[in-house]
């Protein structure tokens, strides 16, 4: 798979920043916005996913809509050297963890995890505490984001008001 193939123009970028955007654009919508056919711009989409440019397309959802209203970050130390799948197998356990990834400096990994309150979270971190090779972690509470456009934001806006009557 290349990330950037030779052939990914500026065309392409643009058609990508699109998407990225909103994945629900039309191709004529996207057309469009770069000049370009909605029948061009179907055949650089496929290209790009062929080429594995584009990977797929998803929702993104308010957490604090499905309930997810604390958020933390959280530092793993593990005891010796313990192996990124292993790491891996840990974190897909814990629906919680709304991302995870090894970093350099003194911890050994970095993990986003959501809960619904901060007793939630406390349960969630005492189950990742129990593995056998964890030897310590660091929590650190999200209490704002500082970019609220940014896709990490939401955990902490009340969830949308049902209509009375619903």
């Amino acid at each position: 798979m290349n990330s950037r193939p030779g052939g990914f123009d500026e065309l392409d970028r643009r058609i990508v920043t699109a998407l990225t955007a909103n994945a629900r654009s039309s191709f004529a919508e996207i057309g469009t916005a770069v000049g370009l056919s909605a029948t061009a711009v179907k055949r650089r989409v496929d290209r790009l996913r062929e080429t594995g440019v584009i990977t797929g397309f998803t929702a993104t959802v308010q957490p604090a809509a499905l309930g997810w209203r604390t958020e933390a970050y959280v530092e793993v130390y593990c005891e010796g050297a313990a192996p990124p799948r292993r790491l891996a197998e840990v974190v897909r356990n814990h629906p919680e963890i709304a991302a995870a990834m090894t970093v350099t400096g003194g911890a050994d990994a970095l993990l986003h995890v959501r809960a619904r309150d901060v007793e939630h979270f406390e349960e969630v971190l005492e189950r990742i505490r129990v593995e056998p090779f964890i030897r310590k972690t660091i929590s650190y509470m999200v209490l704002s984001h500082l970019l609220p456009e940014s896709p990490e934001a939401g955990a902490n806006q009340a969830a949308p008001k049902e209509r009375e009557g619903s």
